[in-house]
């Protein structure tokens, strides 16, 4: 509505000046003077010259108007419909200028309740969400759209001085790039909030990253459609361009470790090697992940103390995701005394796995018990298994209730678990000596 006011101030702007020129010419009752001979070739050269120029402009491609645009030739039409051809700002051309407008805003309304209440009801009975949340963001910057057409069409019909024409030829090259681009930075925000919505009720890795990435590729494409504006309008942007290039690289040598953290954080969104809420080892802190930034990713570490690590570490470190289990994997060696015969051994490492297998949190086919080594101290016999849950509560639940079914096992054969123990024998003369009188002195 702002433009609007402003093509209305112009063509007010105009009409009044317009207006007032002939008010004054009247009132100091100078008539045009009669065209000379001399005056009648001086004008013949100027529009030779004019010409000239023209063609000039052409062949360097400088020209802004070689034709007439579309909106043009409709304002040309409908006034040789109406049979106006002064070149004078006439009442018949104030009431066409003013016809634009009333249509304008006519078609503004019936495109927003007619059309794109036909677009809703279609979005309504189809499966997703994303046209439903488009065409309500694309009503504004349409109903603008229309009105500024109106606007410049009404402001086209008026007989303007050459500095009303190419103000207006620059008002509405900048009214058009404005009003288009804010249309289609409606339908981008519109995708990117609608990928954002589909990434959180997934739940994919990438949801956390969306909003940072949502707001790069918008000043991305906020920046890439200020350059064409500033182009449509004459501006060397080329130029502009490599001035920001060798600024660019002295911001990038004085800003090297921020930029390297940002494509770490970059790394981390496209591989996704964790998600808010996991718990992750990462260049020697273990902690659960509670935000991804650009700069950094924060870790809450089991004592509750925060970690902030830079992305450019956490791109370049090796990381273990400790919530991403499949299995868990169990391996425990039960060492048992020397007095244990090879009898008691061989049947104790069959009701072992027997009663591994028995469970059915663990994987039958990954179940194995076997007397591996006569340790210094101890009989050793090795047990692994897998489990079929990957929580951590579970296995720690699976894993005492065997521990105490192999304890009951061993007591109940008559055998007892080692502990680490030493032997020292002596022998000698010496030896039997401290042997046979231990208060003697040697």
């Amino acid at each position: 509505m702002k433009l609007v006011r402003i093509f209305l101030f112009i063509c007010f702007f105009c009409g009044v000046g317009l207006k007032g020129q002939e008010a004054k010419s009247k009132a100091e009752g100078t008539p045009p003077a009669p065209a000379s001979e001399t005056t009648r070739a001086n004008v013949e050269g100027q529009e030779k010259a004019n010409n000239s120029a023209a063609a000039a402009a052409v062949a360097t491609g400088q020209s802004r108007h070689t034709e007439p645009d579309l909106l043009e030739q409709v304002v040309d039409s409908v006034l040789q419909r109406f049979d106006v051809r002064s070149d004078q700002n006439t009442p018949v051309r104030y009431g066409i200028s003013a016809l634009f407008l009333v249509a304008a805003f006519v078609l503004r309304r019936v495109v927003i309740i007619v059309v794109f209440g036909v677009f809703k009801k279609l979005a309504s009975r189809t499966k997703t969400t994303f046209d439903d949340k488009l065409f309500p963001a694309l009503e504004a910057p349409a109903a603008t759209l229309i009105v500024v057409i109106g606007a410049i069409a009404a402001l086209k019909v008026l007989k303007l001085p050459p500095s009303g024409d190419r103000t207006l030829d620059y008002v509405s090259t900048m009214a058009f790039s404005l009003v288009t681009f804010w249309l289609l930075l409606r339908a981008f925000n519109t995708l990117l909030d609608h990928s954002q919505e589909v990434a959180r009720n997934k739940n994919l890795g990438i949801a956390a990253f969306m909003p940072w990435i949502k707001k790069t590729l918008v000043t991305v494409f906020v920046i890439f459609g200020v350059l064409i504006v500033a182009q449509s309008l004459g501006a060397d942007v080329k130029a502009f361009l490599a001035g920001l290039g060798i600024g660019g690289l002295a911001f990038a040598l004085a800003a090297q470790d921020t930029i390297a953290n940002v494509f770490g954080s970059v790394v981390v969104a496209i591989d996704q090697p964790f998600k808010i809420g996991e718990a992750i080892r990462v260049g020697g802190h273990d902690g659960t992940v509670e935000d991804i930034g650009l700069r950094s990713t924060k870790l809450r570490k089991p004592d509750k103390s925060l970690v902030i690590i830079p992305n450019k570490i956490v791109a370049a470190e090796a990381i273990v995701n400790l919530s991403r289990f499949t299995q868990r994997r169990v391996e425990q060696t039960l060492g048992l005394t020397y007095d244990a015969t090879p009898e008691q051994i061989e049947a104790l490492v069959n009701e072992l796995r027997e009663i591994i297998v028995s469970e059915a949190e663990v994987e039958r086919g990954s179940v194995v018990v076997q007397f591996t080594n006569l340790g210094a101290s101890s009989l050793d016999i090795w047990i692994a298994f897998q489990t079929l849950s990957p929580d951590f509560g579970k296995h720690l639940q699976l894993r005492q209730r065997l521990n105490l079914k192999f304890m009951r096992v061993v007591a109940a054969r008559g055998l007892s678990f080692a502990y680490p123990t030493q032997t020292i024998q002596l022998d000698g003369p010496i030896a039997r000596k401290l042997v046979e009188k231990p208060n003697e002195r040697v």
